[in-house]
């Protein structure tokens, strides 16, 4: 039985997937998407999931072209107008707001889940998009003209353009050899969801300890109540055992200690998930007929929640480096057009990995000058309105290489 062919296969259709289906709706290149996982409808009335991302107004931007903003937006998600950030060690706080640079909001709180099921509809809407799935990849061979793929049923396709989308293992990665570095960080993070006494404030609330950083992120029930938040509390691995081997009580109880209590007691906690924390850089982006986005090519350290956000734009500047090789007619899927990809994020992304390292290892450091050092940075960050307006700016995703479809005042597709 002959193979069937696509112009492109994506591997892995989670968000970043999705997005790079959904950007290329109006290319003319037949699209499958294989996803492992069964796709499943999210329920409005669900609890909150533990796993939210905080979308810059870059990812934000890019929902728009495709048009899944409006199905974001329909679901209960928090536009937050706040940020501040302090070290428990001493006196150094910063805080932000969206009113100094303008702005109507930093960014936006959505549900994994929710985010996902709003791109995945977008995508597989398009008529050149198929998305196959639970369907899982065992094996990539290397033809003349493009790429061999063999699924777990035995079935084979060809493409000319493989993209690994499917997360930090990615089998695609590994499959064709490129390598990756990763940095152990012996932390875990742990998630879930809490009710506070006091409202959010439209705020996302982050405390640097020598263990590791707390952040609260604010949420929004459908009804409009704004007393709960997700939280990411990275610690050191034998006080994140610790920590949940608590009960409820005696956990709510850490939690808002942990925070100084800056939104009153902690007055319900859901169930608590914990994962490793690692940072992980492919060596290699790409090759002839293949492309590494999202976590396949980057995973980085939860700190400032830029893990999707660096994975969107991933897709937003190789779909439009394929776009602009069809406008003018050139090979398109070589490793000559890939690498302009890679070349644009990759330095993108080193800069975010490097970063988000650094401050873990700066704010986990109990070195005397170190603290003083980092209070006293803090502090005047604080007083200099141009320095945190620049920084907001950062922080939005606003600044950098960015693909046209991120930039504010971006065309609907």
């Amino acid at each position: 039985m002959p193979s069937s062919k696509y112009d492109i296969v994506i591997v892995g259709a989670g968000m970043v997937g999705s997005l790079l289906a959904a950007l290329l709706q109006k290319s003319g290149l037949s699209i499958l998407m294989l996803e492992r996982a069964a796709v499943e409808a999210p329920l409005p009335d669900a609890p909150f999931e533990p796993r939210v991302s905080a979308l810059t107004r870059a990812s934000e931007n890019l929902l728009r072209h495709v048009g899944a903003w409006a199905a974001v937006e329909a679901c209960r998600c928090c536009a937050y107008t706040g940020m501040t950030v302090w070290d428990a060690d001493g006196s150094g706080r910063v805080e932000f707001s969206s009113r100094e640079i303008g702005e109507s909001h930093l960014g936006v709180l959505v549900e994994n889940r929710l985010l996902q099921a709003a791109l995945t509809d977008v995508a597989v809407k398009a008529d050149n998009v198929t998305l196959r799935c639970p369907a899982r990849l065992t094996h990539l061979e290397r033809l003349p003209q493009g790429w061999q793929l063999t699924l777990d049923d035995g079935e084979t396709l060809q493409a000319t353009l493989v993209v690994g989308a499917d997360g930090a293992q990615s089998a695609v990665r590994g499959m064709v050899g490129l390598d990756v570095r990763t940095t152990d960080y012996h932390q875990r993070a742990i998630v879930t969801t809490v009710r506070t006494q006091k409202p959010h404030q439209f705020t996302a609330w982050q405390r640097f300890s020598p263990t590791g950083p707390l952040a609260f992120l604010p949420l929004l029930t459908a009804s409009g109540d704004d007393h709960y938040c997700s939280i990411v509390w990275s610690q050191d691995e034998p006080e994140a055992q610790r920590l949940m081997a608590l009960d409820d009580q005696a956990f709510m109880r850490e939690i808002g200690f942990a925070l100084e209590n800056t939104l009153g007691n902690i007055e319900s906690v859901d169930p608590r998930y914990s994962f490793p924390l690692r940072a992980a850089h492919a060596t290699d982006y790409v090759r002839d007929g293949i492309a590494l986005i999202g976590d396949a090519a980057h995973a980085i350290h939860p700190l400032a929640g830029q893990g999707v956000n660096i994975g969107l734009l991933d897709a937003g500047v190789l779909a439009e480096e394929i776009c602009r090789a069809l406008d003018r007619k050139i090979a398109w899927s070589d490793e000559v057009t890939l690498s302009r990809y890679a070349r644009r994020r990759r330095a993108h992304n080193t800069l975010i990995l490097n970063s988000m390292t650094g401050f873990q290892k700066l704010f986990g450091s109990q070195n005397p000058l170190l603290v003083v050092a980092r209070n006293i940075g803090m502090r005047a960050t604080n007083r200099l309105l141009p320095v945190k307006q620049e920084l907001a700016r950062v922080a939005m995703g606003l600044s950098g290489d960015l693909p046209g479809s991120a930039r504010t005042g971006g065309q609907r597709l």
